[in-house]
């Protein structure tokens, strides 16, 4: 997908359609918007959600905050989007490469803070969007099912990556294999949730550990995402290089000296993500 012809640092909202984008502050937030269909995807939705994060790009967002309307994150993908007929059955491998990767490639890429607010069902390549997610925030009805087993297929868009990283191989073979629901308090014991919460104070403090991402060193936060994750296939030796050369960055920054001088001199820091 181009990207859009939004001058950069003018936030563009969207209030229809199967993505929404609005902003507080800083905080660019986006609603997967099919809440009669568990907001599960159709390649119109993934070329509206690419858009909106050009938007946010564009718009100069220092963290997103991704959520679902209605009673469920995401349920994957919308089989009444894909084509069954014998001999023009949709190519899967296809829709994955043009749609589904980029998305989660995007998500990880993106040199700001993503926070995921689950509320409800996250199943298929819903939950693994969300894990896909810096932090994750759940309400406690929600619940990460890995269904793709449940019609004849592995799991995609990240996930056979993202769970044995997390949670280990025993329990992600188990969630892939068998299909079964995990609760937001089992995801949260076994590492796959930041923290859960009752239902009615999950946006509020999504959105309040967005904004406070918003406020930080965003290009420390930004080096973060980088080393972490290129630590899971890295090793020690390029690690530490990556470290040392992020540090380097890092030292030169404007938020580095206003961290220091705001350390010495006992005062909060102003930081501008610069």
């Amino acid at each position: 997908m181009p990207p859009t012809s939004t001058p950069a640092g003018q936030p563009v909202s969207i209030e229809n359609g199967p993505i929404l984008l609005a902003w507080r502050g800083r905080v660019a937030i986006i609603t997967l918007n099919r809440p009669d269909k568990l907001n599960s995807f159709t390649r119109a939705m993934h070329q509206a959600l690419q858009q909106a994060l050009d938007h946010v790009e564009a718009g100069g967002a220092r963290a997103l905050l991704l959520t679902g309307a209605g009673r469920g994150f995401c349920a994957g993908q919308d089989l009444a989007d894909l084509d069954f007929t014998p001999g023009h059955m949709t190519d899967l491998g296809e829709l994955i490469d043009t749609w589904f990767n980029p998305l989660i490639r995007r998500l990880q890429g993106l040199p700001l803070p993503v926070v995921a607010a689950v509320n409800g069902t996250a199943a298929g390549a819903g939950a693994n969007l969300a894990l896909a997610c810096d932090m994750v925030l759940a309400a406690r009805s929600a619940s990460f099912i890995q269904a793709f087993v449940k019609i004849g297929l592995a799991p995609d868009s990240g996930g056979t990556w993202l769970l044995p990283q997390r949670i280990g191989m025993a329990r992600a073979l188990g969630l892939a294999m068998t299909g079964e629901r995990l609760s937001a308090e089992d995801a949260e014991a076994w590492g796959l949730v930041w923290q859960t919460m009752d239902d009615p104070l999950l946006p509020e403090q999504a959105l309040a550990l967005a904004t406070h991402l918003a406020g930080q060193p965003t290009r420390a936060l930004a080096a973060i995402k980088r080393a972490m994750y290129a630590s899971a296939t890295a090793t020690l030796d390029a690690q530490l290089d990556l470290e040392r050369d992020l540090q380097r960055e890092l030292g030169q920054s404007a938020d580095y000296a206003e961290g220091v001088n705001a350390f010495l001199a006992k005062r909060a820091p102003h930081f501008t993500g610069k």
